[in-house]
């Protein structure tokens, strides 16, 4: 479960910390505790079932009555009422997206920046789970405000409109990665503690000892004595035990040495501390109502989600049987391999951009993340040694030459790169000149790309390459592949 985060005054410039106050008590509207109650109790049918499903020995036949299903009729009437209008799918499919937000919450100075960002994705066919972290001070396309921090747009939307947080986020991410997101699900700091505390604890093992001698100590964050506004942390390699506050500064350190002082570091932090929580669950058989009911109360102001409690129940029972052996973990980052670049924008403030320019190769990597051939397709790519020519088919300029920068790194020869003479192509097209002989090539061509793809070349190119050639001496090979850049 996504609940681990960092919030510090400096990780967002773009966003006036003054001008939006959220440390207010909320309205509590006369059905609010119902509502937090059928939150949280979709909250524990869904997540704990992505942290359940990963065991083949959660419930035996013995035990697996569904006790949530007498705990229904209990509270049928609340329930119905307040999920009239979610109704759930007949099926769930194959494979479905849920995004995890972590904030400090309301208490916190900037309290809805949510610092916390993986995406979590299930595969039912290929008994498959995918945590993919997305570091806050990505920069990204903010509708009416233009490009910001994506950790800000959760502030943003709270501030306009309570409680549309998280949608707003889950918008932005589906759009960028050009996936559906099914569901959000955000916590708070509290609520995080709470979860860990319940439990009793986590064992977590840490891979490398460190020291972070600037954590933030809440309330301490304006002192006059600056030394005062933090304290001292340090962590043995090995296996180690947390309480819920040790397990969240574990999770939330940011500055620590020996290689465990970046956003990256720690978003790999957050994801093993995930694992601990699965694990700790199942030891402890969280699906006994003594400690769900537990977790119950303290989670109904610290939870915010759009999935309701039948979808909860129809995921639990799709993904209880998956086992944890095959869970993927990726973080996106800015090291040598990575498809992230270190940047200042134009207001001065540090951000993460796309290193090829725009989010189509992030958007490949989320869109195959289960996919085992990836690399074999980079290989089979490079045996064939494609040859590609690559036209901008739009008015939207470096289109052309990210899309080369693309795929010049799974292996094409880009040989050249221009603008089409058309420029008003809504959709990408590939002009197969082999004829289907190199296939693996077309595939890889037309996955990162989403372009349709036609055999022979339509007499408009014929005649612009003619004219191209008018005065050239030397030998020009034919391409493999002409591409034209749509719009999409």
């Amino acid at each position: 479960m996504s609940i681990l985060f960092e919030m510090d005054q400096d990780s967002n410039q773009e966003f006036n910390h003054q001008e939006y106050q959220y440390n207010q008590e909320p309205k509590k509207p006369r059905k609010r505790k119902a509502k937090a109650r059928v939150l949280v109790y979709s909250l524990v049918f869904s997540v704990v079932g992505v942290w359940f499903f990963s065991s083949k020995s959660v419930t035996t036949d013995a035990d697996s009555s569904f006790w949530y299903e007498k705990m229904l009729f209990t509270n049928q009437t609340e329930h119905l009422v307040e999920n009239q209008d979610r109704v759930a799918q007949e099926k769930i499919k194959d494979r479905v997206n849920i995004l995890f937000l972590g904030m400090g919450g309301r208490v916190h100075e900037g309290g809805y920046l949510t610092d916390t960002i993986i995406l979590a994705s299930l595969e039912l066919s290929t008994k498959k789970i995918a945590l993919i972290s997305v570091p806050r001070d990505l920069s990204v396309p903010v509708p009416d405000k233009g490009w910001r921090k994506i950790n800000a747009i959760n502030a943003y939307a709270e501030a306009e409109n309570a409680g549309s947080g998280g949608e707003d986020v889950t918008k932005v991410l589906s759009e960028l990665l050009n996936i559906p997101i099914d569901y959000y699900l955000r916590v708070d700091f509290a609520g995080f503690e709470k979860i860990v505390e319940d439990l009793g604890g986590l064992k977590v093992y840490v891979e490398n000892s460190f020291d972070d001698y600037q954590y933030p100590v809440t309330g301490r964050e304006d002192a006059e004595d600056y030394e005062s506004r933090f304290t001292h942390l340090h962590f043995d390699k090995g296996w180690n035990y947390m309480d819920g506050d040790l397990a969240l500064k574990y999770a939330r350190s940011r500055h620590g040495t020996n290689g465990e002082g970046s956003d990256f570091a720690r978003g790999r932090r957050q994801q093993q501390v995930i694992e601990a929580i699965k694990n700790k669950a199942i030891s402890v058989d969280i699906l006994k109502p003594s400690v769900l009911t537990s977790i119950v109360e303290d989670l109904n102001y610290h939870i915010s989600t759009d999935l309701g409690i039948w979808d909860g129940i129809r995921l639990w029972k799709e993904f209880k049987d998956l086992n944890t052996d095959d869970i993927i973990n990726e973080v996106l980052d800015n090291s040598y391999d990575g498809l992230l670049v270190e940047m200042i924008n134009s207001e001065g403030s540090y951000v993460l951009s796309p290193r090829s320019g725009d989010f189509a190769e992030i958007a490949y990597l989320v869109k195959n993340i289960f996919n085992e051939n990836r690399e074999e397709f980079k290989s089979a790519v490079s045996v064939e040694s494609p040859s590609i020519d690559i036209r901008n088919g739009t008015f939207v300029g470096g289109l052309a030459t990210n899309s080369a920068n693309q795929l010049q790194k799974m292996g094409f020869n880009v040989v050249n790169i221009g603008n089409s003479s058309r420029r008003d192509f809504e959709k990408s097209i590939i002009y197969d000149l082999t004829y289907g002989e190199k296939m693996a090539s077309l595939k890889v061509l037309k996955e990162r790309t989403g372009a349709s793809i036609s055999f022979g070349l339509p007499s408009w190119i014929i005649e612009d390459l003619e004219n191209e050639l008018i005065g050239v001496t030397e030998d020009v090979k034919q391409p493999d592949f002409i591409l034209i850049i749509g719009k999409n």
